[in-house]
């Protein structure tokens, strides 16, 4: 089946943390003398500290200033405790992530960890804590008190997902709203669709390396570029006198740089479709009012776990009591044609919290290598770069051996130990690249098997669960750009990032003008000057195009009729699917839909011919109500559905113009010579206060792709210091 982004817990009674005492104080109080926080011309922080304990206690204490309300809202949802600030709807979300792990696992993870890594976590909680402390002001929804082992809970920083092993909440919400008589081994499954259209948010990212061979410079080269809700990370640098210097995205809440750089190497993570997780079929009866499931011939017993979950109700806490049940699989989270669904996963704590660390402190090649063969990260591919000229590409990492017979992208026979993992794959026997001749590497969210040109991994050496072979049309862009350009600097590469060439329209177009030549329908004779636009269109999406805003007007309508999603690989498949729904889609319906366009732009504006930009807007309001009234700026970008490079998800807010709110974010370029430049640039700015200077200060820079340029050694930090603090004080 496929893949968990992230693996979660339930917490303990707030009532049973230890509070935070004037003890704790007096020490954070000497420990916050040991940090010093720079803030640079753009706000953003760089940390230096003793030790990395101390850099960990900074950093935390940076982000609450920043954006306290992220980090618990990031716990909220990860630790199975939303429906505590927001009501009885969130129940079985809590309930799925309370199911799929426990929280004693990483209590005892923490209490058997080295010191050293204990004290990056005290360090965690210790500096959230400080923060509430010297901020009573700060009114936290549910966390009161940060405990050390928190971190072991949120050990990946990417999108979190809604889906795990393709059981979909509605499936999980189904199976336990019903008392335990009635959920029977006959008990009808939903029918099983992921939801995905053009206006959801975006849950991708690029990534390229480009080898010595390839640059003007003869350095290798590195291009960051995740797709994510805006303002989902914060860019920070971390350096401590332990050796820790590094600079990137930090997901709220982590203390780890997820996508980044140190002074020798750098990766990038985009979100990866290899099979990590699956679902087992098992079958169950009930026997003398217990429940029974059949494995190897013989009968074993569910084991019951009841939760507890408390969620607000009228002003008020109210509890609700759960029985969840698990096989020795794992979590029943579903059931589908008679069978329940147990999801079989790896349970992420630990070595996958160590594993995101070590990475940032890899000085080499062997270094990196040496922390992916912790094998614990569960939802990301690895671009990578480094000083010394080596690129590399692996498509995932933690990934269990199977037996090849089976179709693991669907629920397998949970009655046989012939379906049980047989331990793990090692990294290079992974799908994976090592310096392609090509000089360029790049991954899209689609196939690894055009990642690198002609050196692309061979299909025929892998088993299909290892990874999808579908592509997207971001995919096709980046490949077909790199494989084009001669020698490129970072300013090339950046430009290359920013392509807002629309592929999808490649396929789309001619379609539509085909329809549009054969109809004798009425109907044509109203679309003469709409299909001139188009047709005369570069397919290049721009701010003051009329064609743009046509085109993708019509493209999301056409993409409502894609062939539904049975499984989130089915995202790499996004050309074959396209090509499923033109054969489907009748000329007349695609003439319909461009007709529908111009009418609601018509209705909105008083005429169809609206450029892009005056439709499509990035705005960054401070009570996160769009307003066509309030100031806003035209965006060039469109969804990277389309096949463009830069992501820029817009749509209608109750307004008529539509709002971009997820897409591009942190993103970084950079290069590796004797010395380390970089260029980052983010969603709107650093701060979140309305009032700053930083809260759009980058929004203009970000539209356009002009990046600002990185303080990466301390003299340059200084020259450009905004403000220089300990934290607390």
């Amino acid at each position: 089946m496929k893949r968990i982004f992230t693996l979660l817990t339930f917490l303990l009674p707030i009532a049973g943390y230890a509070q935070f005492n004037k003890t704790d104080a007096q020490r954070c109080e000497i420990q916050a003398k040991q940090v010093t926080i720079i803030r640079d011309d753009y706000g953003v922080p760089h940390i230096y500290g003793k030790t990395d304990a101390d850099v960990v206690f900074g950093l935390m204490y940076t982000q609450c200033e920043d954006n306290f309300k992220g980090i618990e809202r990031n716990y909220l949802y990860q630790l199975g405790r939303q429906a505590e600030a927001d009501g009885e709807s969130r129940l079985y979300e809590d309930l799925q992530m309370q199911l799929i792990a426990d929280t004693a696992d990483a209590i005892k993870d923490y209490k058997a960890s080295p010191i050293w890594f204990r004290k990056l976590m005290n360090a965690f909680a210790d500096g959230i804590n400080y923060y509430l402390y010297k901020h009573p002001e700060v009114k936290p929804l549910v966390f009161k008190h940060y405990e050390p082992w928190f971190p072991l809970m949120f050990t990946d920083g990417s999108v979190a997902a809604t889906n795990y092993g393709d059981i979909t909440l509605q499936e999980s919400q189904q199976f336990y709203s019903k008392g335990p008589q009635q959920m029977g081994a006959t008990l009808p499954g939903l029918k099983r669709e992921i939801v995905e259209e053009v206006d959801k948010r975006e849950m991708g990212s690029n990534g390229f390396a480009i080898s010595p061979s390839k640059s003007k410079s003869g350095y290798a080269m590195l291009y960051i570029n995740p797709h994510v809700p805006f303002y989902f990370r914060s860019e920070v640098q971390l350096v401590s006198d332990e050796g820790l210097n590094v600079y990137g995205a930090v997901t709220w809440g982590q203390f780890f740089v997820y996508q980044g750089f140190n002074q020798h190497c750098g990766w990038m993570h985009t979100s990866s479709y290899a099979d990590v997780a699956d679902v087992y079929a098992e079958k169950v009866i009930n026997k003398s009012g217990k429940w029974v499931y059949e494995y190897n011939g013989a009968q074993k017993p569910v084991t019951e776990k009841q939760v507890k979950l408390t969620y607000l109700k009228d002003g008020q806490q109210a509890t609700r009591q759960f029985t969840g049940y698990l096989t020795h699989h794992g979590p029943v989270l579903a059931s589908r044609d008679g069978r329940w669904l147990a999801l079989k996963h790896y349970n992420r704590s630990y070595n996958a919290l160590l594993e995101s660390w070590l990475i940032t402190k890899a000085n080499n090649l062997a270094e990196y290598r040496k922390a992916m063969e912790l094998r614990a990260n569960t939802s990301n591919n690895t671009v990578y770069a480094d000083d010394k000229g080596n690129t590399a590409f692996w498509y995932g990492d933690f990934m269990p051996k199977r037996n090849p017979k089976y179709d693991w992208r669907q629920p397998v026979d949970g009655t046989t130990s012939a379906t049980e993992w047989q331990g793990t794959h090692s990294i290079d026997e992974i799908v994976h690249v090592y310096n392609p001749i090509s000089g360029w590497i790049q991954n899209c969210n689609s196939t690894p098997f055009t990642s690198a040109g002609k050196d692309s991994p061979d299909k025929d050496k892998y088993p299909q669960y290892m990874a999808p072979d579908g592509q997207n049309y971001r995919g096709v862009t980046a490949a077909k750009l790199l494989a084009a350009s001669g020698k490129l600097s970072m300013d090339d590469m950046i430009a290359t990032g920013y392509n807002r060439y629309l592929s999808a329209f490649d396929v789309l177009l001619p379609d539509l003008v085909s329809a549009y030549n054969q109809s004798t329908d009425t109907l044509k004779q109203h679309l003469v000057e709409p299909m001139q636009e188009l047709q005369k269109w570069d397919k290049v999406s721009a701010a003051n195009s009329i064609a743009t805003t046509l085109a993708v007007e019509w493209g999301t309508l056409m993409f409502k009729n894609l062939p539904k999603a049975t499984s989130t690989e089915a995202g790499t498949y996004q050309a074959d699917r396209v090509d499923s729904m033109l054969h489907k889609t009748s000329g007349h319906q695609e003439l319909e839909y461009l007709n529908e366009v111009v009418k609601s732009l018509q209705n909105r504006f008083g005429t169809w011919k609206v450029k892009w930009g005056d439709v499509n807007r990035y705005q960054r309001p401070v009570n996160g109500v769009f307003d066509d009234n309030a100031p806003s700026l035209p965006a060039a970008s469109t969804a990277s559905t389309f096949g463009q490079l830069p992501s820029f998800v817009s749509r209608t807010q109750n307004t008529q113009k539509r709002y971009g709110y997820s897409g591009n974010s942190f993103i970084a370029a950079v290069e590796f010579g004797p010395k380390i430049k970089a260029k980052t640039i983010e969603t709107g700015g650093t701060s979140f206060d309305p009032t700053s200077k930083h809260f759009t200060d980058q929004a203009q820079g970000y539209l356009d792709g002009k990046f600002k340029d990185v303080f990466f050694y301390k003299e340059d930090v200084l020259k450009h210091a905004e403000k220089t603090y300990h934290p607390g004080s």
